[in-house]
């Protein structure tokens, strides 16, 4: 049998069996606090993989091998350092008081402390990001099955979208923790399965690290002028800080079963993120020497499969590929629904009941795959999708964010002033020529105006407390994430 028919026979098993698992989980599906948070009772085990699932998507699987094999010093930063890094902070900073307040979204805590047009940026702002980011994700499952089997990249688009609208839309987030649960499986498996067998074929790691040029590994720049250290300070803001404020790993902290399950979900997470998360890059940096002037570097990983890997084990791989495609796309649709259904419907249907929330729930999570495939169709290399998405994060919420929660004067004329001031030096500075990235600036901009704004108005505009979802001000406490329990 070609290989081409067993990867399309294997995928097609894949397929079937995370439309299953999800199925089954729809079971569980009743209201919307189940659809979104999984009636708050993922255990450790669960919500653990689910967050590795859902961040080691395609711009570590695709994108840090490509960075590997472009030998590109700031995306092998940002992918697997700077993600693992949000992973940690959020376990340490803000896991035990997401669960703490048991809300839906972190809207509602824009929401609780700073009114409700601040809540409104936010959400506009975070579907933005989350239909970009999506839009790099189905880039690469289009990219991998024309790789690997031919067919046109817009089948592998549309098709692959088509499966995960389906389980996610029936099953929510029991359905994504539970495929995401199968999905770390497979993917290990496939990765470590493709590194032992490539670095056995080519004589082990030292045989190519002795053809590789100097510094081909540096994780700081090799030319120290404030162009490079700016670039480099940026990819780490971007995915390490900015990235905080993502919705998909804040919703795994809100659905745990409790507050040592939520902090201590995210360092299993992260340990195990930068032990797998150096393997693609390895892998990118074999191709580097063995595979040199690949037509295109985004499907280094599917070439060295087939270059290496017995048809059956390429199959395992690709498996290994869909896994990292699946297990973060099925997250950031559930997490635009959440937030059209939590936080944008009360704007048009006042006060709406359970049953209402939650098929608009539904019906948001195909609306925003359609969005997102126009990003697929315009996109050229995976990470450079993912630190574009998270752009307007970095610029104009991320200031509000952590200081919603950690710092009691914040208030709303403060908070509006750092987003509006942020998102509008983004937007002008992405118009001129700078030697520092628009974003930066924005964010530079937004940290000041909450600032300034903020101390100026504190006696007309006094701080709210933060409030859990039945309004009651939250425990601050205990809030630091640290082993005890």
């Amino acid at each position: 049998m070609a290989t081409e028919t067993l990867i399309l026979l294997g995928i097609g098993l894949y397929v079937v069996m995370m439309l299953a698992i999800g199925f089954y989980a729809s079971r569980g599906a009743h209201s919307v606090t189940d659809f979104i948070v999984a009636g708050r009772n993922l255990p450790v085990w669960i919500c653990s993989a689910s967050i590795f699932a859902t961040w080691f998507g395609t711009g570590i699987m695709m994108g840090a091998a490509t960075s590997g094999y472009d030998r590109d010093m700031l995306l092998m930063v940002g992918e697997p350092f700077g993600s693992a890094l949000a992973l940690f902070l959020s376990g340490l900073f803000f896991a035990r008081l997401y669960r703490r307040s048991r809300r839906l979204t972190w809207i509602e805590f824009f929401e609780a402390r700073y009114g409700r047009l601040a809540g409104v940026f936010g959400a506009v702002a975070d579907i933005a990001a989350s239909i970009i980011w999506l839009g790099g994700i189905l880039f690469t499952f289009g990219v991998l099955l024309e790789a690997l089997t031919g067919l046109p990249m817009a089948i592998g688009v549309f098709g692959g979208l088509t499966v995960i609208v389906i389980y996610t839309v029936a099953g929510g987030m029991w359905a994504v923790a539970l495929t995401d649960f199968v999905q770390t499986i497979v993917l290990i498996l496939g990765l470590l399965i493709l590194l032992y067998v490539v670095l056995n074929d080519v004589g082990g790691w030292s045989t190519i690290a002795a053809q590789l040029p100097e510094h081909s590994m540096r994780l700081i720049p090799l030319v120290h002028t404030a162009g490079n250290w700016i670039d480099w300070i940026h990819v780490w803001m971007t995915l390490g800080i900015a990235a905080i404020a993502a919705t998909p790993i804040i919703q795994r902290a809100l659905s745990a079963r409790t507050e040592a399950v939520a902090q201590n979900s995210f360092y299993v997470a992260t340990a195990l993120y930068l032990g797998i998360g150096v393997i693609p890059i390895i892998l990118g940096l074999v191709a580097s020497v063995t595979m040199p002037n690949l037509d295109d570097p985004n499907a280094v990983l599917t070439k060295l499969a087939v270059e290496h890997l017995h048809p059956v084990l390429v199959v395992i791989f690709v498996g290994a590929i869909l896994s990292s495609i699946m297990s973060t796309s099925d997250s950031v649709l559930l997490g635009v629904a959440s937030v059209v259904s939590t936080n944008l419907l009360p704007l048009v249907r006042k006060h709406p009941d359970s049953a209402l929330r939650l098929r608009v729930a539904r019906i948001a999570i195909p609306i925003a795959g359609l969005l997102a495939t126009y990003v697929a169709f315009s996109a050229s290399r995976v990470v450079e999708v993912l630190i574009d998405a998270a752009a307007p994060l970095l610029a104009g919420i991320i200031v509000p964010f952590v200081l919603c929660f950690w710092w009691e004067k914040a208030n709303k004329y403060g908070a509006l002033a750092g987003m509006a001031g942020g998102l509008l030096g983004w937007m002008i500075a992405s118009t001129m020529d700078n030697a520092i990235p628009p974003d930066l600036i924005g964010f530079g901009v937004s940290l000041v105006c909450m600032l300034v704004v903020t101390l100026a108005t504190q006696k007309t505009n006094p701080p709210k407390p933060l409030t859990d979802g039945d309004g009651n001000p939250v425990e601050l406490k205990n809030r630091l994430g640290t082993l005890r329990g």
